[in-house]
């Protein structure tokens, strides 16, 4: 079996094609693997609404539970005097004063492996002591597959390389469109952030022959063809995305309507709200999600409150729009069945590009 990692469109189905070809692997040792709680409980429903449960030759593991349950506790003794309790989560840099040969680097007082060090941790106690962790492993697990793997950064790549020389089989899946969020931030294969990860397998790992595979999914069973135009442009990499959406309904594409017709709006269609942070003012009568919690989920329609740099770059696609932003607004756009709506102001109605379209309500405008 090849190593292989699928580029997916958002809406393509990358979850159930992990789940359908997991379960269909009888005869394999099988870990499913994803970054966040709600991926790991999606991916735990999905396969029982198909096989009625999960089978005894299947694993769900978010990533930091893999880590910490086969990579870190086994062989803890090496590094650490006492049991390691858990994780304690870090947005940021976590110890940035300590010396790597210093456990206090990797823990805090309460014997909490940082989230920013757990895979950093691992491969500190694979390099002094060669075979230990991911020899086990291997005997634990014959196949692993691992969603949202453009969520995956730093001495997560080494352990990813580590799984497959020891001759685990690596079934990836993932969207670097979509890379809202990492496992921590570091300046370890800082060029390989930001989703980024196609490129550490095709340069300077390409010994390791990861089947890259582009186009399988890259399509969309959720958006209809005018949202994913849109978020083709998005993207700003030249890949177009296909719609395989049987979905229809009388108010379909992407529009932009201005702040004073907001209430309007969401009572006429019931959109979900979609925001950059809780800063973002919002109708608290209506569903709201920040951007980055919003992946994963579908919708029949969304209203999109952007932020200034995005307005800037849909007036001006030459703008710069940092990665993180042009992410998140993608994951927005992409979350819609049938319809989008931007919040803008009403001077920017105006402008050149943004083409009335007229309801008998007359009260919104499509792009």
């Amino acid at each position: 079996m090849l190593n292989k990692l699928y580029i997916a469109a958002a809406g393509a189905g990358k979850t159930t094609l992990i789940v359908k070809d997991a379960l269909k692997n009888k005869d394999k040792k099988i870990l499913i693997t994803t970054y966040t709680n709600a991926n790991c409980d999606s991916i735990k429903k999905k396969i029982i609404k198909i096989n009625g449960a999960i089978p005894k030759n299947i694993e769900v593991l978010t990533w930091f539970s893999f880590l910490l349950k086969h990579g870190l506790r086994p062989y803890q003794d090496i590094m650490f005097s006492q049991r390691i309790n858990g994780i304690v989560p870090v947005n940021g840099k976590s110890a940035i004063f300590k010396n790597r040969n210093d456990p206090n680097y990797f823990i805090n007082k309460e014997n909490l492996i940082y989230t920013d060090k757990i895979s950093d941790a691992i491969i500190f106690m694979e390099e002094k002591n060669p075979g230990y962790i991911f020899t086990r492993i291997s005997k634990i697990y014959n196949l692993i597959y691992i969603d949202e793997v453009q969520d995956l950064a730093g001495y997560d790549l080494d352990v990813l390389k580590y799984l497959i020389e020891v001759g685990i089989n690596l079934i990836m899946v993932g969207d670097y469109r979509q890379a809202t969020y990492s496992t921590h931030n570091t300046s370890k294969y800082k060029k390989y952030n930001n989703g980024k990860i196609v490129n550490f397998f095709r340069n300077e790992n390409s010994h390791l022959n990861v089947e890259i595979d582009e186009s399988t999914l890259n399509f969309s069973y959720r958006s209809n063809q005018e949202i994913c135009d849109f978020a083709s442009k998005i993207s700003n990499d030249n890949l177009i995305i296909k719609s395989e959406s049987k979905f229809k309904d009388n108010h379909e594409g992407v529009f932009f309507i201005s702040k004073e017709e907001v209430d309007l709006y969401l009572e006429m269609y019931n959109p979900i709200q979609l925001r950059h942070n809780k800063r973002t003012k919002v109708n608290e009568n209506y569903r709201v999600y920040n951007f980055g919690d919003s992946k994963g989920l579908q919708f029949d329609r969304v209203l999109i409150y952007p932020t200034s740099p995005i307005l800037k770059w849909i007036e001006n696609p030459e703008s710069k729009l940092v990665d993180l932003s042009r992410a998140g607004f993608y994951v927005a756009v992409t979350r819609a069945k049938h319809s989008v709506a931007i919040v803008c102001d009403k001077k920017f109605l105006n402008r050149d590009k943004i083409k009335p379209f007229l309801l008998p309500e007359d009260f919104f405008y499509k792009l």
